[in-house]
This record gives structure tokens, C-alpha cells and sequence, in this order.
């Protein structure tokens, strides 16, 4: 038997599984690029407000190593893209990462892998398909923007290139992924030697770009910002991202002949013979399977609030032209703008911490098709604690999250510690009642707790992107995260938060109703 047969039909089947997932995902990135490419010209309409802005950008440190460097201050592209070229790619990454882990590590672990080395499928096919589609994902992605930057009014030449980065960055985040899940058994170990490698790349591009530029050549970040996409593209770059992507693609290949099915190259750390008698908890138990995760969310938000709160003071800056000076009058000078800064930073905070709710309760359905959920229900343990375990876990870890990114914003700018704090503790209702839609979703259907992703990125869409499109405010009002205060700019609403919260715990006593009925699995 060929040892590929079968891998475009696997290809096509894992392309239908995650028609929701990457759509949602990929749409979403898509309208933000046309955001932005429309957006700039208006805000620098002059040569010389561009050049104003990008020097303004590339004199701060913290916002150069957060977005690298503006190489071409007299391009609007490269002004307007300049977030997107570095930063918005970790999430094209962070996305083939979530669908190549999926169809890998994650089939071994449910068993649906054994069953289909049964049938007539090759040995190579399921890591040829699972990199088939990461970069059939990856491909659409730098596609797409491409085609938002052009509808947005800017040049061809670089948008085509900016897209290509785009495809790049995704290609090489395949072959990550792919070689990460043949050196563990866990699928979660898997998804943190991908990210880990991910966010040392990042890390690398970041020092090199504010520090000895020669490290920005050791990353595939770097090489997404020196490919110069607006002014005179260096083509060959595009190369350095396929020619690493297939050495890191055949090396995944090599690795997975070198292991048994089910298991990794590194052998697995064996648990103690008895476990602790804590776990005979439900909420405990909940806590030693999330607490890593929580863990590096907490480094993370952390992190995110303090560069930020670095960055913040400098904005005004960017905005040393007529058009920006006219908006500072306006919103009534600096001092709010820096306000209104802050209070976009942490409603995408918002956005962004639910995330891990999300996760958690994902965490319950692949939980529940295992067999792990009927295992725990056969002791002691009820349903209602069951449940309300992992809503303890994804509620308050994003309540805490959302205050740790709060502090650390306030140290990083030096404001009081008290303010962004609350300010950000303002997002709790909103992300309560976003995850409230997800555990609902859970509870009436195991395997529709996946379509929380799709909920956020649909009341992201209304939400944040709703004036672009022209939406009514009836349906911007449909995302919750539209009637969170916009503090500190704006003063705490006790109605909104009181309706929101309201309203998350009718949404969480429907989804303990529709639990207690419904069969497992």
C-alpha cells in the first residue's frame, strides 16, 4: 500500500471540521487588515505626516519591539501595516497550530488515528493531510489580506507581499507544529513546544529589531518585517520561510517513523502510584489540570499589560499632524487620548482573556469524548459539581487574568495601580456572558462546546468592526463587550454590568438545567 493513500481525503475531512474554526478566524484577521489599510490614509494624508509618525514610531523601543521597526517612514503600507506585519501574524500561527495539533497529536490521543491505520490509509497519510491543511489555511490567510489591503487603497505590489508574509509565517508554524507533536504524547505538551517555539521566535525578532539587528535574520518574524513588502520587496526572503517550513515538514515526517503510534520521542513522566486525595474533588481536580495554563496566561497578561502601559505615553506622539491635532481637540487633548488608549487596550484584554475561558470549556467536551468525564462521574462527584468546577475555573482564572493585565499596565505606565485595575476588572461581565453562550453550548451538545470560538469571533465581528461595516446599532448591541465601560476614559455603569452579569447567570442555570438531563458523551 502507497504510504500516503488516503491523505486527500483526510485533507477534505479535516478542511470540514474546521470550516467553522478557521473561517471564523481567518475572516476576522481579514477584516482587520482592510480596517487598517483604510483607516491610515485618511488619519497621515501627507508625505510628511507619515514620516512624522513613523519616526515617532521607530523613536520608542517598546513599540519597536512589539511591532518592529518602519523601514520605509515614507510608505503608508508599511505605516498602516505595521502592527499587523508582526503581531497579527502570531495569530495566523497560534491558528495552524490549533488545526496541525488537532488532526495529529489530538486523533492519537482520542484513538481515531488507530482505527484509521486500520483501514486503507497509509502510514504518512495523517501528518501529510494535517500538513496539507495547515498550509491550504495558511495560504488562504495571506490570500485574503492581500485582497483587504488592495480594497483598502493600498498598492498592489505590497499588498501581495504582505500576504505572502502572512502565508509564510503560517507555513513555518505547520512544520513547528508538526515536529512538536512527534516529541510528546500530550496534545496540551505539544501545543506548548509549538507556542513556546513560536513566542521564542517573536522574542528573538524583538531583541534584534531594538538591539543587534543580525538577530532579526535568526527569526521568521524578522524576516517578515526585513522582507520590506511597501518599498522594493526582497523576494528572496519568501524563500527563508519555505525552505525552513519544508525542513521542519520532512523532519516531522523522519521523526514520526522513529515513534509508535500514541506515543512521543520523549517518553512520558510516569504519575505517582497513588494519587492526592484533594483530587478526589471536583474543583480541585479542575485546578491541577488548568493551573499550568493559568500559569502562563498570567505571564502572558502580565507581559501584555506592561508593554503596553510602556507604549501608551507615546501615542500622542503619532498624531503630531492636522488631522491628528484636530481629533485631540475633539476627545479634549492628550491626556484623553491616552485614556482612550487605554481603555481599546484593555477591551481587547477583554477579547483576549476569554480565550482561556473558552478553553476550559473546550477542555470539557474533549474531556467528555474521551471517556474522562463519565470515569470522574462514577465516583462521588454530581453533575452540578462536575460542571460548575470547570465554570469556576474559567470564570475567576479570566476575572483574574483581567486584574493581573489591569496592575500590570499601571506599573508599566505609572499611573495608580487602583484605577486600571477596576478599569480592566470592567471587562469581567462582558467575557462572563461570552462564556456563559459557550457553556450553554457544552451543555445542551458535548461537541458543540468548539462553537464558543465561533460566538466570540461573531461578537467580535459585530462589535468591534460593526461601524466599518455599517452594521445598525441593534446589532453591534448584540456583543456584549459593546456595552462594557470604556474606562478609565468613561465612568464604571452599575446598570450594563448588573444587566451583563444578569444575564451570564441566567445563561450559566440554563446550561446546569439542560446538564443535569442530557446523556454524557
Amino acid at each position: 500500500m502507497n504510504r500516503y493513500a488516503g491523505t486527500f481525503a483526510l485533507a477534505r475531512h479535516a478542511l470540514r471540521r474546521d470550516r467553522v474554526l478557521a473561517g471564523v478566524w481567518v475572516a476576522v484577521l481579514t477584516l482587520v487588515v482592510y480596517a487598517s489599510a483604510a483607516a491610515t490614509g485618511s488619519l497621515y494624508p501627507s508625505v510628511a505626516d507619515r514620516v512624522d509618525a513613523a519616526r515617532a514610531l521607530n523613536a520608542s523601543p517598546a513599540i519597536v519591539a512589539l511591532y518592529g521597526p518602519v523601514l520605509d517612514e515614507h510608505s503608508l503600507g508599511e505605516l498602516a501595516m505595521t502592527k499587523l506585519t508582526v503581531l497579527y501574524a502570531v495569530f495566523v500561527a497560534l491558528l495552524v497550530l490549533v488545526v496541525v495539533r488537532r488532526h495529529t497529536r489530538g486523533e492519537e490521543e482520542s484513538g481515531r488515528a488507530e482505527l484509521l491505520g486500520g483501514t486503507a490509509v497509509g502510514p504518512g497519510a495523517q501528518l501529510a493531510a494535517a500538513l496539507l491543511e495547515g498550509t491550504a489555511i495558511a495560504a488562504l490567510a495571506g490570500v485574503l489580506a492581500a485582497a483587504a489591503d488592495v480594497a483598502g487603497g493600498l498598492p498592489l505590489i505590497g499588498s501581495v507581499a504582505f500576504g505572502a508574509s502572512w502565508t509564510g509565517i503560517g507555513l513555518v508554524s505547520v512544520g513547528l507544529t508538526a515536529v512538536a507533536c512527534q516529541l510528546a504524547a500530550s496534545s496540551r505538551t505539544c501545543a506548548g513546544i509549538a507556542g513556546a517555539a513560536i513566542a521564542a521566535c517573536y522574542a528573538l525578532r524583538a531583541v534584534g529589531d531594538v538591539g543587534p539587528t543580525w538577530l532579526s535574520w535568526l527569526s521568521p518574524f524578522g524576516w517578515s518585517t526585513r522582507l520590506s513588502a511597501w518599498h522594493d520587496p526582497r523576494w528572496w526572503v519568501l524563500v527563508l520561510d519555505l525552505a525552513l517550513a519544508l525542513v521542519l515538514a520532512g523532519g516531522a515526517q523522519a521523526l514520526r517513523d522513529r515513534r509508535d503510534l500514541g506515543s512521543g520521542l520523549f517518553a512520558a513522566r510516569p504519575g505517582p502510584a497513588r494519587g492526592s486525595p484533594r483530587l478526589a474533588d471536583a474543583l480541585q481536580l479542575a485546578w491541577r489540570v488548568h493551573r499550568t495554563a493559568l500559569l502562563s496566561w498570567t505571564v502572558g497578561a502580565a507581559a501584555m499589560g506592561g508593554v503596553l502601559g510602556a507604549i501608551a505615553p507615546g501615542v500622542k506622539d503619532l498624531l503630531d499632524n492636522d488631522a491628528g491635532r484636530r481629533m485631540l481637540e475633539s476627545i479634549g487633548g492628550a491626556g484623553a487620548l491616552e485614556d482612550s488608549l487605554l481603555a481599546a487596550v484593555l477591551s481587547l484584554a477583554g477579547v483576549v482573556v476569554t480565550c482561556f475561558g473558552l478553553s476550559v470549556v473546550g477542555r470539557g467536551g474533549a474531556d467528555e469524548h474521551d471517556g474522562r468525564t463519565e470515569q470522574v462521574l462514577a465516583t462521588a462527584t454530581s453533575r452540578t459539581q462536575q460542571l460548575g468546577a470547570s465554570v469556576v475555573v474559567a470564570t475567576l482564572g479570566a476575572a483574574w487574568l483581567l486584574a493581573v493585565t489591569g496592575l500590570a499596565t499601571s506599573v508599566g505606565l505609572g499611573r495608580d495601580p487602583a484605577l486600571l485595575t477596576g478599569a480592566a476588572l470592567g471587562q469581567v461581565p462582558a467575557v462572563w456572558t461570552v462564556l456563559g453562550v459557550a457553556v450553554l453550548l457544552f451543555a445542551i451538545r458535548s461537541r458543540w462546546a468548539a462553537l464558543g470560538w465561533a460566538v466570540l469571533g461573531a461578537v467580535l465581528a459585530v462589535g468591534q468592526l460593526g461601524e466599518l461595516l455599517g452594521l445598525p446599532d441593534w446589532v453591534t448591541g448584540l456583543s456584549p463587550y459593546a456595552h462594557s465601560p470604556a474606562m478609565p476614559l468613561e465612568r464604571w455603569s452599575a446598570g450594563s454590568a448588573l444587566v451583563l452579569t444578569t444575564l451570564a447567570a441566567a445563561l450559566l442555570a440554563s446550561a446546569w438545567w439542560r446538564y443535569r438531563e442530557r446523556d454524557i458523551g
